[in-house]
């Protein structure tokens, strides 16, 4: 797995979408303005700044993350079921259920759209993307490589207006994504409603800069990831601080707050789709299905990445070799575990796995997975581990797939995902003082 990251410099990246309004009718606050089906119809407020319309559009509630009494939903042949909460403290447990309800709600997946894998498929086809303005910043790391930050400033907030208190948020894309991923998108758009800044942190290589230096990003080193929070709170160090890590982002998170405990500028994290164990996951992804609809395509993503850098890894690595991979075990056996200088494929794989570390975790962190997760099989999710510490609460549905979470009849504008994220990082940021650092 790889990418770059450094310099110091400024320009503009754009992340433009078509971008759906609501027709003029009523209707609970859907996208589709129509409540039906198995979808829960959030509403919102019509008090919002964006207006009428702008409420209509997202489901997830007006611009403080208010919502709606959910409609009593059809009948379904589905085993739905309110999310299993579990968490080490019973401080940790209550401040969610009163802060964050969506974490008790029954999740009502997408009727046609229920099951893992269409869940996990189809997301990325019909989720919009809203547009978002971007100020690129290339970093310098201490090996003399380059990270990419895009930056959504929210200079317009109307609640937080002075910057240097603007609560910020720090969103980690997933395996090869970048800041324009929908679900990253769809993170900046409630934060900028809740007058938040967000910063993506792009791993090296993959948003199109150079790679300086032949070193890309693993979920297990955790280096680049410790300079960006160091060098986000160094500008803001007055600033209410979050992260929220999506599928290997999350890993990579997680990872990093194993090491440092609670030494960390953050207040708190947010994970989505974690892989808990990476043998597991391994082994989870090479079924024989799984490896057709998903394995394959991802080994052949990390290979580009790689190979538009290949002039950089010739001397340390046998990019041939690397180039006829035909699956992510052996992506990484041959280029990941290499790059990073691990004796063998298990010994990265062992240093990887984020629930070796999560005992040691200092700060709150809210942890969203589904059962029914191809990527991240349910028998790996550390309940036991998360029952020992009282800064961890695990949020476990019985369907959602992976990054999935449709809800909905049309479910183009938001999911179940971005109402955990929404009421989280507010409850945080509002009410964190409530839960002490233990």
């Amino acid at each position: 797995m790889g990418s770059p990251a450094v310099g110091i410099g400024v320009s503009r990246r754009w992340a433009w979408a078509p971008r759906r309004w609501a027709s003029g009718s009523h209707g609970g606050g859907h996208w589709s303005s129509v409540a039906v089906g198995i979808g829960v119809s959030r509403g919102g407020s019509l008090g919002s700044r964006r207006g009428w319309a702008r409420e209509q559009l997202c489901p997830c509630g007006d611009a403080r993350g208010k919502f709606a009494e959910p409609r009593t939903p059809r009948p379904s042949p589905l085993c739905l079921q309110k999310p299993q909460l579990v968490t080490g403290g019973e401080s940790f447990s209550r401040f969610l259920r009163e802060h964050c309800p969506v974490v008790t709600e029954t999740y009502y997946p997408t009727v046609w759209c229920w099951e893992s894998r269409g869940q996990t498929l189809l997301r990325p086809f019909i989720t919009a993307k809203p547009p978002v303005q971007y100020r690129n910043e290339l970093i310098k790391t201490a090996d003399g490589g380059q990270i990419s930050l895009d930056w959504f400033d929210n200079g317009n907030s109307a609640y937080y207006t002075d910057a240097s208190t603007r609560p910020t948020i720090l969103l980690l894309p997933g395996l090869t994504g970048t800041s324009k991923e929908s679900y990253i998108l769809h993170m900046i758009r409630v934060s900028e409603d809740l007058g938040y800044r967000c910063v993506v942190f792009n791993n090296r290589g993959v948003a199109g800069e150079n790679l300086l230096t032949p070193r890309t990003y693993c979920c297990a080193n955790t280096e680049d990831l410790e300079t960006v929070i160091h060098h986000v709170h160094s500008l803001y160090p007055s600033a209410p601080f979050l992260a929220a890590g999506v599928s290997m982002g999350g890993m990579l998170l997680l990872n990093y707050l194993g090491k440092i405990g609670p030494k960390t500028p953050l207040m708190a994290a947010a994970t989505f789709s974690v892989g808990w164990n990476t043998f597991a996951c391994s082994e989870s992804l090479e079924k024989p299905l799984n490896w057709l609809l998903f394995n394959y395509y991802l080994t052949t993503c990390l290979q580009s990445s790689v190979n538009k850098h290949r002039h950089m890894f010739v001397k340390q690595i046998d990019m041939d070799h690397v180039m006829k991979a035909k699956s992510i075990r052996e992506f990484d056996k041959r280029f990941t575990s290499v790059m990073f200088g691990y004796p063998t494929i298990d010994d990265y794989y062992t240093d990887a796995s984020p629930n070796r570390r999560l005992d040691s975790v200092g700060i709150p962190v809210l942890c969203l997975n589904s059962e029914d997760d191809v990527f991240s099989p349910s028998h790996a999710i550390p309940i036991e581990t998360a029952k020992q510490n009282p800064n961890v609460a695990l949020v476990l549905t019985s369907h959602g797939g992976h990054i999935g979470f449709l809800e909905g009849i049309w479910p183009r504008q938001c999911t179940y995902m971005d109402r955990v994220f929404q009421q989280f990082v507010r409850a945080m940021v509002e009410h964190g003082h409530e839960l002490a650092r233990t």
